[in-house]
């Protein structure tokens, strides 16, 4: 009777402890948004000031301004890239 009694309470404590690896193996990892934030500061530092220093070459190849308008426009890159940045830091990560 003792038997059957620690059988049935091992195989409820073994059934509910699948379930709750399934549901927990199924859900998988979500990025979180701080994770996203992060990302997408990340790329702000890298595009805005690559993309600002190549025009900013291109146009002086063109135009013979060198190093002028390079100057330039990384100079509006930079600052373009950490207002942004600001403005990503006042969003609340949940």
């Amino acid at each position: 009777m003792a038997d059957d009694r620690q059988n049935t309470d091992l195989d409820s404590r073994i059934a509910a402890a699948r379930a709750a690896e399934e549901a927990r193996s199924s859900a998988g990892p979500q990025p979180s948004k701080g994770y996203g934030q992060g990302s997408r500061v990340l790329m702000e530092l890298i595009g805005a000031p690559l993309g600002g220093g190549i025009v900013g070459w291109a146009l002086d190849h063109w135009l013979g301004t060198s190093p002028w308008l390079l100057l330039t426009f990384l100079a509006l890159a930079i600052i373009v890239a950490f207002r942004n940045i600001y403005r990503i830091s006042k969003e609340r990560a949940e």
